[in-house]
């Protein structure tokens, strides 16, 4: 499989609302990170379908290397 787009060295930091479903961008090609924008068409990429269990924030991985899709483990110290 293709090695993705590295978007940010950083997590990105999201006030998600519960039972609402976000589309986090898997390639790194997105210009609406760390959502998917579709840029991925022609990729062997799709997003991935995450819903919020409740209102809080969240950090999404922005390296697109984390092992806990689609949330920041620290991935992007060592990419």
């Amino acid at each position: 499989m293709a090695e993705p787009t590295i978007a940010a060295r950083a997590p990105l930091a999201v006030d998600v609302e519960a039972g609402k479903a976000y589309f986090w961008c898997a390639c790194g090609r997105s210009k609406s990170q760390p959502f998917c924008d579709g840029s991925h068409k022609g990729t062997d990429f799709t997003p991935m379908k995450w819903t919020a269990d409740q209102s809080k924030r969240v950090f999404f991985c922005c390296c697109k290397h984390t092992k806990g899709a689609p949330f920041c483990d620290g991935s992007h110290k060592s990419v």
